[in-house]
């Protein structure tokens, strides 16, 4: 079959691999129709080098068609339509059974201290095979995939892998209710859902970002919005937040950018001193040593009000990276964070696609459409935010 592969530092390639096959007995082979390209992927393409393997099939936002199962596999059929979540969740122990699957116990990866396995995403999350290619196999078919109907186009659903419960996830951590105010750092995909999502549950929303297409994006749902550039940034920003909320600050603020170097000059150097050190060597300073853009965090603790909460959601991968703790116990600030735990928001979800109404606006939510071999073209393009691509799926 083929698939989008990493193959070295920004050097994605489509190639030719073994197709996938039953494994286990509580296994599912997905016939794959549609797969996201997800902010999350850039971070493979670039700061987490030391831990890709040159082959490894990336992608973690898949939807299709069941064509195998295995013999112990009860509730899932051949020919039913499935969204598959990115985490690799059992379904069934203790952390599951309690909402956390992204802390699933069957597949966290105690080698690395890391939680539940992910598809796609490198020796810190298990080198499970992605998902953005002609097929997939799904372990614990009977508790992982989401089974949807038939019929709707696939961007009714296919978010239901990663972008929608993430945001969702986002927005309840960042505990806002009617009438609050919530400002989101990035309008990338994940920013620009969760500005969907606060504003159907009646907060006031104020969006921030660079690119002035994505801030337009959000400004026709009724999102106010503030260029950060505009602002001077820094400390800039805050006063303008402060301004536009009576001197209190956001109630709540959701970082939705994370760990991405571009933009600033110091995090990129240091990741990209890494390439020059031994692949073990790589794998120890990447995870004992700070190398985030911490930017997007520091003007969240700054922006919140007293007593507010900070929501992360964008992706860090440095383990001493500095944060100012006496700004943040002298404002009280509550911080929440982590990978989104998709099957514990699906149903929720579900049940608002289900609606006749687009509600989320969902099936128009992908700016660029594109076949699989264009994965290449597609991760320079998002990286660098042109041809205004906010969100790429891949069509098979």
């Amino acid at each position: 079959m083929r698939a989008v592969t990493w193959q070295g530092r920004r050097d994605m390639l489509v190639i030719d691999v073994p197709d996938p096959r039953i494994e286990q007995s509580t296994d599912a082979v997905v016939r794959v129709t549609s797969t996201g390209l997800c902010g999350s992927d850039l971070h493979l393409y670039d700061p987490l080098t030391p831990f890709m393997s040159p082959g490894d099939v990336v992608g973690h936002e898949a939807m299709g068609v069941v064509e195998a199962i295995g013999s112990d596999v009860l509730d899932l059929a051949v020919g039913d339509r499935v969204v598959v979540p990115f985490n690799v969740a059992c379904g069934t122990c203790w952390m599951c059974s309690q909402g956390l699957q992204s802390q699933c116990e069957r597949t966290q990866n105690h080698e690395h201290g890391t939680g539940a396995s992910l598809f796609g995403y490198s020796r810190l999350y298990g080198q499970v095979p992605g998902g953005q290619a002609e097929a997939l196999r799904v372990p614990f078919a009977d508790h992982l995939p989401i089974r949807v109907p038939h019929g709707p186009p696939d961007d009714r659903w296919l978010f239901l892998s990663d972008v929608l419960p993430t945001a969702w996830q986002a927005v309840e951590y960042a505990d806002v209710r009617a009438g609050d105010t919530v400002l989101v750092l990035g309008l990338g995909p994940i920013g620009d859902m969760a500005c969907r999502i606060a504003a159907m549950r009646g907060v006031r929303v104020i969006g921030v970002d660079l690119v002035p297409e994505r801030l337009a994006r959000v400004a026709q749902r009724g999102v106010e919005v503030i260029h950060l550039e505009a602002t001077g940034g820094g400390s800039h920003l805050a006063e303008e937040v402060w301004a536009m909320t009576d001197g209190r600050g956001a109630d709540a603020v959701i970082d939705a950018v994370g760990m991405e170097a571009h933009g600033s000059r110091a995090a990129e150097t240091a990741q990209r001193a890494l390439q020059v050190l031994p692949e073990k060597l790589q794998d120890v300073v990447m995870t004992r040593v700070g190398v985030d853009r911490l930017e997007a965090l520091h003007q969240a603790i700054d922006c919140v009000r007293r007593g507010g909460t900070v929501s992360v959601v964008g992706v860090y991968g440095g383990m001493a990276d500095p944060l100012p703790m006496m700004q943040m116990f002298d404002k009280q600030v509550q911080l929440r964070m982590g990978q989104a735990n998709v099957r514990r928001w699906s149903d929720d979800i579900l049940a608002l696609l289900d609606q006749d109404d687009d509600v989320l606006g969902v099936e128009g939510f992908a700016t660029h459409s594109l076949p699989l071999e264009q994965a290449p073209w597609a991760y320079r393009t998002f990286r660098d935010k042109g041809d205004d691509m906010v969100k790429t799926v891949f069509r098979l």
